[in-house]
């Protein structure tokens, strides 16, 4: 059986992250799955997710650590592997050593590369599947992160990408309307005063599923959904990812193909 862990102090998005990757690998190779700490699991309330089989949860010595004392059953651990860039910056790209994972390991990491899942979207589509909802043609829904990361200047993406990316929706059409998704109603509200601003973590991520046109942050909230997207018919996004700011790729298996950057 291959784990994965839901951690309590992780978001939705590093969340599903971790366990499509388990499901991924486990379907790839043959192995049962299971999720630590299902409980901890933040899509409860509009995603019914199969959990595998159960696991007997090992010792951490705190969230996100290696494991002191393993699941019950598992043997081995593996942690998707990073460097660190002369920036001081984890850096993490495609691990490839995860083909060569055994059965009865936990994995652990952010997962986060679309060559890593893409074969298996069709799957994807159904483990994460949800109540469908209606959009606009002429609606375009912008994913803003506030929160934690309005105190981060590496992170936090400034008016000028927000307002480049309103810009070339209306050079799509010029009657396009915008509707804001969020974690931080309260600063969206300041960046965008005359747009809707929702901040209901259901809605939310079915508004970015089922949206004809997206602009999102460099949130991995805002990944998956806009990938199993099959209604979407432009998508902008923070080129560089995580490091806008400071012009290089932290991240480069966040450079998704069909997206456009800005």
């Amino acid at each position: 059986m291959l784990v994965g862990t839901f951690w309590k102090g992780s978001g939705l998005g590093n969340q599903l992250h971790r366990y499509v990757m388990t499901r991924v690998l486990a379907a790839d190779k043959g192995f049962e799955f299971g999720m630590e700490y299902p409980e901890n699991f933040k899509g409860s309330s509009f995603m019914n997710l199969d959990m595998g089989k159960p696991v007997i949860p090992g010792v951490y010595a705190y969230e996100g650590a290696g494991p002191t004392v393993m699941a019950g059953g598992i043997e081995r651990y593996y942690a998707e592997s990073k460097k660190i860039n002369k920036e001081g910056t984890d850096v993490r790209s495609y691990d490839p050593q995860l083909l060569n994972i055994e059965d009865n390991t936990k994995i652990d990491g952010e997962f986060q590369g679309e060559r890593y899942f893409e074969h298996r979207m069709p799957e994807i589509d159904q483990w994460l599947k949800v109540e469908p909802k209606e959009m606009p043609d002429d609606l375009c829904v912008i994913g803003f992160r506030g929160g934690e990361f309005s105190v981060f200047p590496e992170l936090f993406l400034t008016i000028d990408y927000w307002q480049e990316g309103i810009d070339r929706m209306l050079q799509r059409n010029p009657n396009m309307k915008f509707q804001v998704v969020t974690d931080d109603p309260a600063l969206a509200q300041q960046f965008f005063p005359a747009f809707d601003v929702t901040h209901e973590i259901g809605n939310d991520w079915r508004s970015i599923r089922y949206a004809k046109y997206l602009i999102i942050a460099n949130s991995s909230f805002y990944i998956l959904p806009t990938l199993l997207n099959k209604n979407v018919k432009k998508v902008i996004a923070p080129r560089y990812w995580a490091r806008r700011n400071r012009g290089y790729w932290a991240l480069p298996y966040n450079e998704y193909k069909d997206w456009e950057y800005v």
